[in-house]
């Protein structure tokens, strides 16, 4: 897909009714109509002649109008309303044997003659499932069985998803808060409680809410290609230029409001966006080294705490000085200050208000499915950083610096 020249592309992911695969892919869809030619091109490399075909049809939920994504069965039997609408409740799980573990599909995924940059990442997708998966039965992720992803409409929902994030390369992503749902969801493990282990897995630190509404609201494919394309991160909504909006639905129908994900697409080129933060400060001269590195430390990780820097000086007498500087969200300033003055030998802090210039910035997960990448737009393009604590794995200085080069260029 051709962008305008100069745009800086960022989607945000409104689940009003929740996600699922085919939720996001007829989202995508209706936002950027030009995505659907290479979007079911690799569908029809992916799938058998016999299973049938992708369908894009329009429709309503809850009054507004909506596009929905399904696979058109040949033998007339079951496609999405059937296996992620059960009222959002109902894992099917139709064939069982080496065909549905994670190593037969992603064998074909990587040997179907897809667009350039699907496979790699409908296989980080499928990865994230996988990995999930294998964590909540303790089993080796080789040996993982997709039986929640047993039909074809499950792996139809992964390439997609695939096509779509590599033919937006460079894009941004975020995801506002999630609905929990409520209840049980039959799997082939038997009634599990909502939302289901694999899922919250995978959306770990990511934001939910009740919001009174049962059932399955978010599956597990839906949260790996969130997960995938957020970064692992959920990010925040910014400010720029509405450049686009798609609507898909699920086909259950929820009181009070439709079944919908709702994308947005801005663009930010020369966008420059602030904020109002907290800066404290303070003079440590007569805590060791050890003493403020372990303070520091807690320090960074303490919710709220944007960031914190460690200067060296002279104070009175000429006795060095080490300078602790902070700057922490207004709301949790209170429990911040609570938290020096209990870790360090300050007897006072400085204190101001200060307003911040910020460039956007995003993160995602790079095609090789397990390095984030942070991205900023700058006036005069998008730089892009490799995640330093997903390059800590390479053995050597020469291949964490290979890693980080292959994320930051993918």
């Amino acid at each position: 897909m051709n962008l305008p020249e100069g745009a800086r592309l960022h989607i945000h992911l409104d689940p009003v009714g929740g996600v699922a695969g085919d939720m996001f892919i007829a989202a995508m869809l209706d936002g950027f109509p030009a995505l659907e030619q290479r979007v079911m091109k690799d569908i029809a490399a992916i799938l058998p002649d016999h299973v049938g075909h992708a369908a894009l049809t329009r429709g309503h939920s809850g009054g507004m109008s909506v596009r929905r994504f399904a696979l058109i069965p040949m033998d007339g039997g079951h496609s999405h309303d059937d296996h992620h609408h059960h009222g959002h409740e109902d894992h099917h799980h139709h064939r069982h044997g080496e065909e549905t573990t994670y190593r037969a599909m992603r064998a074909m995924i990587e040997a179907a003659p897809l667009a350039e940059g699907t496979a790699e990442h409908a296989c980080a997708i499928l990865h994230l499932i996988a990995e999930a998966e294998a964590a909540a039965h303790d089993i080796p992720i080789e040996d993982v069985h997709f039986h929640e992803l047993a039909d074809w409409d499950a792996l139809m929902d992964v390439t997609a998803a695939g096509s779509i994030a590599a033919a937006l390369k460079g894009a941004g992503w975020s995801l506002a808060s999630l609905p929990l749902g409520g209840g049980q969801v039959r799997t082939a493990h038997g009634m599990l409680p909502v939302p289901a282990p694999a899922t919250v897995r995978i959306l770990r630190g990511y934001d939910w809410h009740d919001d009174g509404v049962g059932g399955e609201r978010v599956t597990p494919t839906g949260a790996a290609i969130m997960a995938h394309l957020t970064g692992g991160s959920p990010g925040s909504r910014p400010s720029g230029r509405l450049v686009a909006t798609g609507m898909g639905a699920g086909t259950r129908d929820l009181p009070g409001r439709p079944n919908i994900l709702r994308i947005t697409a801005f663009d930010l080129a020369g966008t420059a966006q602030t904020d109002r933060v907290v800066q404290l400060a303070c003079d440590l001269d007569d805590m060791t080294g050890e003493e403020i590195g372990a303070a520091a430390d807690a320090l960074r990780a303490f919710p709220g705490v944007i960031d914190l820097v460690l200067l060296t000086a002279q104070g009175k007498k000429a006795r060095p000085v080490t300078r602790m500087e902070l700057l922490l969200e207004p709301q949790v300033e209170t429990q911040v200050v609570q938290a020096l003055f209990d870790r360090t030998s300050t007897l006072g802090l400085r204190r101001s208000e200060i307003t911040r210039l910020i460039l956007p910035r995003s993160t995602d997960t790079a095609p090789d499915g397990k390095t984030r990448r942070k991205r900023a737009t700058r006036p005069s393009g998008v730089t892009v950083k490799a995640e330093s604590d997903d390059l800590d794995a390479a053995p050597t200085l020469a291949e964490r610096r290979a890693q980080a080069r292959r994320a930051e260029q993918g």
